[in-house]
């Protein structure tokens, strides 16, 4: 079911030799044969997708896409050849217009209808640079540009060029041509400092900055985590922080009770895990997450609407409903200051209302179409995802 697209860079900079003797082109290479290999080990990997861009010029850049076997993937990644120069932002463009081929047909974005977790393409781009100066036939640019037009139809429906369940890594391959760094360190690798980290983290994902092939490894080990099933969403607090203190009530009073400052909880961008169902394989689900208008009929066309919905929760604490026979969707939420923030509080019997702005007629908060809960046990967080107004109408369903 995933689709994992390796975006390698053939500019000409990466014929640069590293101090294991090999080109950064065949260090690229080799990584994405360690990745796969790591990823066949979990059964899951069966249903994988492979596909491979490159920075040539359009159309030559998608060297296996939608139509492509294995072994093409296999040969077309052993020919590969660093002869070009540095069109990032191209490149990218071509990457998700390559997934977003089939899209509009296949209506897993549901435009105007609510955005549905179940209805997912779990895509991890992989982009492995050595993170030189962006170049372009007509110079050198500062900064990374996406390609605005887009080929494709109903492009225009989505502001950014990526999907909600498409999340971008960037490995960005700094190997000394001389020896290796004597006082390698093992732990977290940091992230780079080069053009395509702040759009990794737009898309929910994150660059790595690697120095030695030891770092490259554990990487790869960690991008393998990363290839989950679920889709990103913005979650932001509305409304004044809670009462310090879980259900027992009782409140720190060493530590004020609402903080105007903003806390890294108020504000998290992450995944929601979208798991298949045991028995068929493929998610299941019922009820979407509103769309942040109100349907105009007057309106020749639908408002563009952003990747990822931003769902905005808030502090006060509710009880949660749930009647027989109606049926609602629970989804595990990406470990982030909110969620340790959540578990924290110790409420695993109390849960916070989620609402998306300009959802109802009236431009403002909406109503709420579900809510944030702790687990029983507290090891983890759920967003469930209920009819909407879910509190008026569940009274009158339960009569």
């Amino acid at each position: 079911m995933p689709i994992l697209v390796f975006l390698l860079d053939t500019s000409a900079s990466m014929n640069q030799r590293t101090y294991l003797g090999t080109t950064y082109l065949d260090v690229a290479k080799g990584a994405v044969e360690i990745f796969m290999k790591l990823r066949a080990r979990d059964p899951a990997s069966r249903g994988d997708r492979y596909m491979l861009v490159t920075f040539d010029e359009p159309p030559y850049g998608v060297k296996a896409g939608w139509k492509e076997n294995h072994a093409t993937f296999m040969c077309e990644l052993k020919n590969l050849q660093a002869s070009g120069l540095t069109t990032l932002g191209h490149a990218l463009r071509t990457a998700f217009d390559l997934l977003n081929l089939n899209r509009l047909v296949s209506g897993i974005d549901n435009y105007g209808q609510g955005r549905n977790p179940f209805f997912l393409e779990p895509s991890v781009i992989i982009t492995i640079t050595d993170g030189n100066k962006l170049t372009n036939s007509s110079g050198v640019p500062d900064e990374l540009h996406l390609p605005l037009n887009s080929p494709l139809a109903g492009s225009e429906l989505t502001k950014e060029p990526f999907r909600w369940d498409q999340r971008l890594f960037a490995l960005v391959l700094r190997l000394p041509g001389a020896a290796a760094p004597d006082n390698e360190q093992l732990g977290s690798v940091p992230t780079d400092e080069s053009a395509i980290t702040q759009m990794c983290e737009v898309t929910g994902g994150r660059s790595y900055c690697v120095r030695t092939q030891r770092m490259l490894n554990q990487c790869l080990e960690s991008l393998v985590q990363k290839v989950q099933s679920g889709v990103v969403i913005n979650f932001e607090k509305t409304g004044p922080d809670p009462p310090l203190g879980g259900e027992d009530n009782s409140v720190e009073s060493s530590r004020p009770v609402s903080s105007f400052n903003p806390q890294p909880w108020h504000s998290c961008h992450k995944l929601i895990y979208v798991r298949p169902n045991p028995k068929t394989g493929v998610p299941v689900g019922h009820w979407p997450i509103p769309e942040s208008f109100w349907p105009d009929q007057n309106s020749p066309t639908l408002p563009p609407r952003s990747a990822h919905p931003v769902v905005r929760f808030s502090c006060v604490d509710c009880e949660p409903m749930v009647i027989d026979k109606l049926p609602f969707d629970k989804y595990e939420l990406e470990p982030s200051p909110l969620t340790q923030y959540v578990l924290e509080r110790k409420s695993p019997h109390m849960c916070w209302q989620v609402f998306v702005s300009s959802s109802g007629k009236q431009n403002d908060l909406g109503k709420p179409f579900g809510y944030l809960k702790a687990s029983t046990t507290l090891t983890c967080v759920n967003l469930f995802v209920m009819p909407y107004n879910y509190p008026v109408l569940l009274p009158l369903l339960g009569l």
